[in-house]
């Protein structure tokens, strides 16, 4: 889990060395962490359904050999477009790695005890992704922002190989599986058809949202067709997946109770500020404070020291108490009072304001991360807890991959917006294509060269609005994920429950159902 987080952040240092190598390439620095997490995103449900069936070791080390292969051709990348494949390889890597080691706790781990393991992992994980830039800075300034990638080749041999002979527990083979043969149980099991029509879905939805104010204008026939296209196929996979019950991909008698849709939101959306922030930070302290690779890594140290300190306080916390609700929602309060906070950064803004805003933020990324995995855990029956999960990381990659998309597209067309107002006389595609890391061409003067400078910070503002838009909505959905005591989970309680949802129809689709329905 350290290692996948770490490679989804530890880009974001290098992102101003690697648009000044590849030409024109500011406009993919969206799809860097899009890419990555749209091919996690689409896989996250099918692998789900192999944890479930499957020997959970063997399925996590495939899906991990995936992810090195990925990270192998980014090191060796010779354009930007060959990064981006890599990226979508390591992504589909990914999608069975960090699901899979939550299942594997899960197996191993009583629901009471839960917290504060779930709090540990996540907290190490969640350090990857913080550590990533200081990682990455080091290794950008003094080698080449190759070996950010690179570096997970041995790193992965060192973690992986110890498990390989390793007992795990989770996953077993179904019954009857090798007599009735391999293309039957996977034909009525695994909903390839689901898959085929979810990855298209997704992907025509990222795309239009790439597009839309860089390539084309919002309102073309390319951005609305493909937005149109996303809806068309997503509105008869919900009527394939109906049809499908227990065995789709997307499991709609799941997803409609309010606890586990909750749940799902509330980590889609405090992801999406964890990795927008990760991602312009270190642009802000390069391009806006003349901080080094290196230097701009280290400056994020206050995030890295709060959320680990929080992340294994908030464990404990819902140990002690029982009820994770309560933590949930103050972890979100800090979430949004933290991007606030940040959306007031300007050139002159002092280092003990930027760092003390990092611990605001950084306490709420820990305290509340793991939390939204205990609801869900809490609810569901053990036997479809590893669907439940993988639904889970479906909404956190998809959460990530939508609003760093949506951030780069607020932050060029900022640049577009506020280059003439600020910097008068230079062409904005000048900058934007130029790479943030050089000497800016159009910048004749000294005051021309602040200019440009404000404009990129203020762009950075706009960035961060929008997360705190989208901490705002974690917490409103925080206040669903339910009131429960997990001292006192009951298995018997919740298997009935689940069995419930079946014998009543499965999918309780009706609207008042989804937003109060909770068992």
């Amino acid at each position: 889990m350290f290692l996948i987080l770490l490679d989804a952040s530890i880009i974001s240092t290098a992102i101003p060395k690697i648009t000044t190598e590849f030409p024109n390439s500011v406009l993919d620095i969206g799809w860097y962490g899009a890419a990555y997490q749209l091919s996690n995103a689409c896989l996250q449900p099918l692998v789900g359904k192999l944890y479930k069936f499957f020997p959970s070791k063997f399925i996590f080390l495939g899906c991990f050999v995936v992810f090195e292969i990925g990270t192998v051709l980014c090191g060796l990348a010779r354009s930007s477009k060959m990064l981006i494949a890599g990226r979508v390889i390591a992504g589909a890597g990914c999608s069975g790695i960090l699901s899979g080691a939550i299942a594997m706790v899960s197996a191993g781990v009583p629901m009471a005890k839960r917290p504060s393991v779930m709090g540990l992992a996540m907290g190490v994980s969640q350090a990857g992704l913080v550590l990533g830039p200081i990682i990455g800075g080091i290794l950008t300034e003094k080698t080449t922002w190759r070996w950010c990638f690179l570096c997970n080749l041995p790193a992965g041999v060192i973690f992986a190989l110890p498990l390989a002979f390793l007992k795990v527990p989770g996953g077993h083979l179904p019954k009857g599986f090798l007599d009735n043969g391999v293309y039957p149980f996977v034909r009525d099991k695994m909903d390839f058809f689901g898959l085929a029509l979810l990855s298209p879905s997704a992907t025509m939805l990222l795309i239009a949202l790439q597009y839309g104010g860089n390539d084309y204008p919002w309102a073309s026939p390319v951005v609305i067709g493909l937005m149109c296209g996303s809806l068309c196929t997503f509105s008869v996979l919900i009527l394939v997946e109906y049809r499908e019950g227990r065995d789709a991909i997307l499991p709609l008698w799941m997803v409609s109770r309010r606890i586990v849709w909750c749940s799902c939101l509330v980590m889609a959306f405090s992801v999406a500020t964890t990795f927008c922030a990760t991602y312009f930070l270190p642009i802000y302290f390069q391009a806006v404070v003349g901080a080094t690779p290196i230097q701009s890594g280290l400056y994020l140290l206050p995030t890295i020291i709060a959320q680990l300190v929080a992340g294994g306080l908030g464990g404990i916390l819902v140990e002690r108490t029982g009820y994770y609700l309560p933590w949930s929602v103050f972890a979100c309060i800090l979430l949004t009072l933290g991007c606030g906070l940040m959306s007031t950064f300007s050139p002159a803004t002092s280092p003990l304001a930027w760092a003390g805003y990092q611990i605001i933020l950084g306490t709420g990324r820990g305290l509340g991360m793991s939390l939204p995995i205990t609801a869900l855990q809490n609810y569901l029956d053990e036997s479809d807890s590893a669907i439940g999960t993988s639904f889970m990381f479906f909404g956190h990659t998809m959460g990530a991959a939508i609003f760093i998309t949506l951030a780069q597209c607020v932050f060029t067309n900022g640049l577009r917006t506020l280059l003439p107002v600020y910097a008068h006389g230079v062409d904005p595609a000048t900058i934007i294509n130029s790479g943030i890391t050089r000497k800016y061409p159009d910048a004749g003067d000294d005051a021309i060269t602040k200019g440009i400078v404000k404009a990129i910070c203020g762009s950075i503002d706009h960035v961060f609005y929008m997360t705190a838009a989208a901490a705002f909505m974690a917490f409103c959905f925080a206040w669903g994920i339910g009131w429960s005591d997990i001292r006192k989970n009951d298995p018997e309680k919740k298997r009935r429950i689940n069995e419930g949802d079946l014998e009543s129809g499965g999918c309780f689709l009706g609207l008042k159902g989804m937003i109060f329905r909770e068992a």
